[in-house]
């Protein structure tokens, strides 16, 4: 798939953006340059403990990466309805907003995307065709990364 022709492609032209899959037992992560990447990568995860170390540890990814948008998925149901965990998304990126210092950050909806991860994972020999929960998160994160590239902001 070619993102050079997506809305936000442009917009984040040569700017590192990390997606964020925000999760109370795991947080998964993708990342990508526009202009320098062919296409988001998944990024790897962090095992949650608390908000504040999950801050901590995006923002040392941020400064190692050199990190300027960050994409957090917001969980919907298909409905667009918001349940308990939208709100615990909203209230992270509210306290999260606070730490980052020249950072732009974004609401991405992320529903599906699980399932989506789940369903690449089974059609690619990178995984061996099954589904790999050890990195279906960070899969995840790269698909909302994906969907934020190919939708304008509002």
């Amino acid at each position: 798939m070619n993102f050079e022709n997506f809305p936000n492609y442009t917009k984040f032209l040569n700017k590192t953006i990390l997606a964020v899959d925000y999760g109370t037992k795991v947080t998964g992560l993708g990342i990508f340059t526009p202009g320098r990447d062919p296409y988001p990568m998944p990024f790897g995860k962090i095992i949650y403990k608390s908000d504040d170390q999950i801050i901590c540890d995006i923002k040392s990814i941020i400064d190692d990466e050199l990190v300027e948008v960050i994409v957090l998925g917001l969980p919907l149901y298909t409905d667009g309805n918001e349940s308990d965990m939208t709100e615990k998304v909203k209230k992270f990126s509210e306290e999260f907003l606070k730490t980052l210092d020249g950072v732009e950050l974004y609401l991405q909806d992320e529903t599906l995307t699980s399932y989506e991860a789940a369903e690449r994972m089974k059609n690619s020999p990178r995984y061996n065709f099954k589904v790999d929960m050890r990195e279906i998160d960070a899969l995840a994160a790269s698909i909302i990364l994906e969907d934020f590239i190919k939708n304008e902001i509002a």
